[in-house]
């Protein structure tokens, strides 16, 4: 009997954990590589105003963390949701999209 109580506890175990919860992505660009390890990228969206109907575009910037330091300035990048890092960085970069091209 002990070992059907042990799988029985084991089981509940699993189902009182926390569901997995998906990480938010957003896709922007880098518009500041001034300190080491963190990029300032700016996220736009276009929504329409609630009254009169005319699309704005609303810019939010974020810190994230790039440990490898191997983003740039202009550089299209996804950033990943994340805990806390520092005061102000809540995201790191996950991925470098694309690169402008040099003239």
């Amino acid at each position: 009997m002990g070992i059907e109580k042990a799988n029985q506890a084991g089981a509940a175990a699993d189902q009182s954990r926390r569901p997995k919860t998906t990480k938010r992505t957003l896709i922007g660009v880098v518009i500041g590589d001034k300190m080491n390890k963190t990029r300032v990228v700016v996220v736009e969206r276009r929504l329409a105003h609630a009254k009169y109907g005319k699309y704005m575009t609303k810019r939010s910037k974020y810190k994230a963390h790039d440990e490898k330091n191997e983003t740039r300035v202009g550089d299209r990048v996804e950033i990943i949701e994340s805990r806390p890092l520092s005061r102000e960085k809540r995201w790191r970069v996950e991925r470098l999209i694309e690169r402008p091209q040099e003239a």
